[in-house]
C-alpha cells in the first residue's frame, strides 16, 4: 500500500492530466448522448406532419447516439485505468484506436443528421 502512493506521488502531473482527458471524454459521451436527445425532441415536438423515414431516422439516431456515448464512457473509462498503470510502470501507448472509432462513429451520426435533415425538406 505505501509503495503504491509513493509511486503514484511519483507521477502527479500525469496522473493528473490523465484525469482531465478523461473528463474531457465523459463530456464527449454526454454531448453525443445530448445530439441524439436534441435530434429527437426537436423532430418529435416541432415538426407536425413528415415522412415515415425521417421518424424511423430520428428515433435511430436518438438510440445510436444513447448507445454510442455510453459505449465512449465505458471505453473512456478502461483507457483511464489502462494509462494510470501505464504511468506508473513508466510506459506509453496512445489512444489510436479510441480515437479512430470515436471519430468514425460521430462522423456517421452527422451523416445520420444529414439524412434527416434531407428526408424532411424532400
Amino acid at each position: 500500500m505505501e509503495e503504491n502512493k509513493t509511486l503514484e506521488s511519483k507521477y502527479i502531473q500525469q496522473h493528473l492530466a490523465n484525469e482531465r482527458t478523461y473528463l474531457a471524454w465523459v463530456r464527449t459521451s454526454i454531448t453525443i448522448i445530448g445530439i441524439g436527445f436534441l435530434a429527437s425532441s426537436l423532430h418529435f415536438n416541432n415538426i407536425k406532419e413528415v415522412s415515415q423515414l425521417a421518424d424511423t431516422i430520428a428515433v435511430f439516431v436518438s438510440i445510436f447516439s444513447l448507445l454510442v456515448g455510453l459505449a465512449i464512457l465505458a471505453l473512456a473509462t478502461r483507457h483511464y485505468f489502462f494509462v494510470q498503470r501505464n504511468i506508473n510502470s513508466q510506459t506509453f501507448e496512445s489512444a489510436n484506436r479510441l480515437i479512430k472509432v470515436s471519430t468514425g462513429i460521430i462522423f456517421f451520426i452527422f451523416l445520420l443528421l444529414g439524412l434527416y435533415l434531407i428526408s424532411i425538406l424532400f
